[in-house]
């Protein structure tokens, strides 16, 4: 016997999500709407309003805590195949990439918080630790941004040969050093700080020059070049 699914064309027209949007705009669609529309198709049990509900509770109602969690995470509610937790997370990553496009054309300005938002936007969804590099051109404008190691979740180590060996392979002046405590805690390590010399002291030979290291969380930022560190 076919299994009967709950097609969205099946719903009364004032509940169907797509034709909401075609008449109200995207905009004015609620979050499970939004995602039922990527579900297309509801389950046998649930509709597809019912299952992004499921999914939004799985992320804590939260569109952060959603962009966090993993295909397998998505697979865990029942309806949800892979097809559908791939189309999810495709529409995840093109929000994200849209948040830090615009930022990607701008001048950097001095203010830490500036690059912090940049930095918070692009790593703010790892669970564990990752070390990455702001390339800049002589105007300070990013050229490239790039994830150079990913570790655990209380660190990651960076080899400062790679980073060099990309600055110099991005054209970059300055360079600035990132990256994320999953834990919140912003505070630097003794690793970090000898890591950072260690950074500026090499690349001061090829004239390039550090910058900043700044540390991200969900709870704000720390800047080495603020604090008096570089």
């Amino acid at each position: 016997m076919q299994e009967h699914k709950y097609s969205i064309k099946q719903w009364a027209k004032d509940d169907r999500p797509r034709e909401k949007l075609l008449i109200n705009g995207a905009k004015n669609l609620s979050n499970s709407e939004l995602l039922a529309i990527l579900i297309h198709n509801g389950s046998k049990e649930k509709t597809a309003v019912d299952l992004a509900k499921d999914i939004l509770k799985l992320g804590k109602d939260n569109l952060n805590e959603l962009g966090k969690l993993s295909l397998a995470d998505l697979m865990k509610i029942k309806g949800i195949g892979e097809a559908k937790a791939i189309t999810i997370a495709a529409a995840l990553e093109l929000g994200r990439r849209r948040q830090v496009a615009a930022p990607l054309l701008k001048t950097i300005a001095t203010s830490s918080n500036d690059i912090a938002d940049y930095l918070k936007a692009k790593l703010k969804d790892y669970r564990h630790e990752v070390f990455a590099v702001l390339f800049l051109n002589r105007a300070n404008k990013i050229n490239h941004f790039e994830i150079i190691s990913e570790g655990g979740i209380t660190g990651t180590v960076a080899d400062p040969r790679v980073i060099l060996r990309k600055a110099l392979e991005q054209d970059a002046v300055n360079i600035i050093l990132c990256h994320n405590h999953p834990s919140g805690n912003l505070k630097p390590s003794r690793a970090d700080e000898q890591l950072t010399t260690k950074i500026k002291e090499a690349a001061r030979l090829l004239d390039i020059t550090v910058l900043d290291h700044v540390i991200v969380s969900e709870d704000g930022h720390y800047s080495f070049a603020d604090e008096g560190l570089l």
